[in-house]
């Protein structure tokens, strides 16, 4: 069946607002209830992948209800990875998922957090543009909110310049808590000032399975509905996170109570990898609700025959994954996509192994060195502070003394080289001055012109050029034979540049630089299968279908497979 690009939502019979102009743009907005880490930002993103099969030009926009003004300066045991774009920002975990899924290039004001609008709207009543009036939450904070989304929304993210017809935004945290109830009153408001008929309200709950017959209870959606309702917005379609698909009697029940046409109740239940859930949806109707054709671009078609690949790999491939932050996978969210994204690519079902790097300095830890020893790759990924450095240490010099394909990313690329100067230059000493600020033989320095005193934006963030420095080399071929390639930073770290002539001597190459031709951005080491060290963050930019070439290239050598 044939649809309509504009006539969504169709499901919507409560009486229709005061005629208003259409101004072109659409909105999904995401909520999410009950409790959080329910997957609202792949629900989001999910949505947008029917939209884009349908032939609509999408952008995303993620609402933190967080002070900080981005998530630079968070811990990832609290937050998750920092996620960054090519402008610099250093925004939520959720971008990234925007970003895969829908392979756009987001910017910084698509994350929108409480500490920006509060500077925002500060700023404007220290300048006097307020007039006199008493600043307050409404209308000064609401109305900030509205202007900063409709004016983002029409920024294009897909590489073209042409307006988005759709933005999804996502609320952060859940209906109730005391930190969203400002954005919650600005959406209220938002949908009339847009018009309710371009607005679709998207509400993710949990209906946990409980007892020996697996009853399916819905009184916790029930309640948050309930709030959400009480707060002026009135969801269009629920969808409901289960260990199970939701049987009709459960629909039925959450229909009945939650004020939503029970085919606007959506299961998305347990599934095998992440890229079925667009699938699962457009199966249950998802499209219908939107009146979209998402059979229009065949996109869907790509999407179920890379779910359909990823779950019928067999041949496994283990990567040791050395880093300090292993319980808690959410901190190297883009590592593991990006991993994800290669193993498909090399059609190998994908092992990781986490390894807490402080476990391999005990020599009598068998666990976390039987690990290391039986993996076919190892990555040491970014990081902070010197907790595990000398873990990671040992895992850089084991990988090369046992021609083991490693890939090191920032702070993997530098560990990777202070055990290259302990072991083969015979720097013993030989470390970095973020462990120590006063080290005599430092291999990698603070870069000069990074602020000491302020952490919150202050690296070497976002896009920018490599050159390479060589004709030919593993990365360069990876990449496509390119001269260059742009890829995200976020460092405040660099190889200290008097040891490097010492250090090529010696046969670990620094084949890619930045463009003054000093800060050195890719290692290869002579003679290994695969011995590679990045400065930027490659996992920024990977997307399924279109793997990170160093991660390719990782993936490839871990398989016993050729390199370009």
């Amino acid at each position: 069946m044939k649809h309509s690009q504009f006539s969504w939502p169709i499901l919507i019979w409560y009486a229709r607002p005061l005629e208003i102009p259409l101004i072109g743009l659409r909105y999904v907005i995401v909520s999410g209830g009950v409790l959080s880490g329910l997957g609202k930002g792949v629900t989001a993103s999910s949505i947008g992948v029917l939209l884009k099969s349908a032939g609509l030009r999408v952008t995303s926009i993620k609402i933190d209800p967080y002070l900080n003004s981005d998530a630079g300066t968070m811990s990832p045991f609290e937050h998750g990875e920092v996620f960054v774009l090519d402008d610099g920002g250093e925004v939520d975990l959720d971008l990234g998922n925007y970003e895969r899924f829908l392979d756009l290039n987001l910017a910084r004001d698509n994350n929108l957090t409480t500490g920006k609008i509060y500077s925002k709207v500060l700023e404007a009543e220290r300048r006097g543009d307020y007039l006199g009036k008493t600043v307050q939450v409404i209308p000064h904070i609401t109305d900030a909110v509205q202007d900063w989304i409709i004016d983002v929304a029409k920024r294009p993210a897909d590489g073209s310049e042409e307006t988005p017809d759709v933005c999804i935004i996502e609320l952060g945290g859940t209906v109730g808590d005391i930190e969203s109830a400002p954005y919650l009153e600005a959406l209220r408001q938002f949908q009339f000032r847009v018009g309710r008929e371009n607005v679709t309200f998207v509400h993710v709950s949990l209906v946990p399975v409980m007892g020996p017959v697996g009853e399916q209870k819905t009184k916790p959606t029930q309640h948050t509905v309930k709030e959400l309702m009480g707060l002026g917005i009135t969801p269009d379609v629920l969808v409901c996170r289960s260990s199970q698909p939701l049987n009709d009697e459960t629909r039925q029940k959450l229909s009945a109570f939650c004020h939503v046409h029970p085919n606007a109740v959506f299961s998305t239940h347990d599934v095998p990898n992440i890229y079925h859930v667009p699938l699962m949806l457009e199966e249950q109707g998802f499209c219908d609700i939107l009146n979209i054709d998402c059979e229009k671009t065949g996109l869907l078609d790509e999407w179920k025959t890379m779910a359909h690949r990823l779950d019928e790999l067999r041949e496994e491939v283990s990567i040791a994954m050395v880093g300090k932050y292993t319980d808690l996978s959410d901190a190297y969210l883009s590592v593991i996509k990006s991993l994800q994204h290669a193993a498909l690519a090399v059609e190998r079902k994908l092992n990781i192994d986490w390894i807490e790097a402080s476990d391999l300095e005990d020599d009598n830890n068998s666990e976390a060195w039987s690990l290391l020893r039986s993996a076919n790759g190892v990555l040491v990924p970014g990081g902070f502070g010197d907790r595990g450095i000398e873990g990671k240490v040992l895992a850089a010099q084991y990988a090369r003394e046992n021609n083991v394909p490693y890939l090191g990313i920032c702070l993997g690329l530098q560990v990777a080289t202070i055990e290259f100067c302990r072991n083969v230059l015979g720097i013993k000493d030989a470390t970095s001055t973020e462990f120590d600020a006063d080290a005599a033989n430092p291999a990698v320095i603070f870069m000069p012109e990074i602020s000491k005193t302020h952490l919150g934006g202050t690296m070497r963030l976002g896009s920018r050029p490599t050159i390479f420095q060589v004709d030919d080399c593993i990365t360069k071929r990876l990449y496509g034979g390119s001269d260059s390639v742009d890829e995200r930073h976020r460092h405040r770290y660099e190889i200290n540049p008097d040891l490097v002539e010492q250090i090529e001597a010696a046969g670990l190459k620094f084949v890619g630089k930045d463009e003054s031709g000093q800060r050195c951005e890719i290692f290869e080491l002579d003679g290994h299968p695969y011995y590679v060290g990045v400065q930027y963050h490659p996992e920024f930019k990977s997307r399924p279908g279109r793997p990170s070439p160093p991660f390719l290239g990782l993936l490839l050598a871990s398989s016993g497979q050729s390199l370009p």
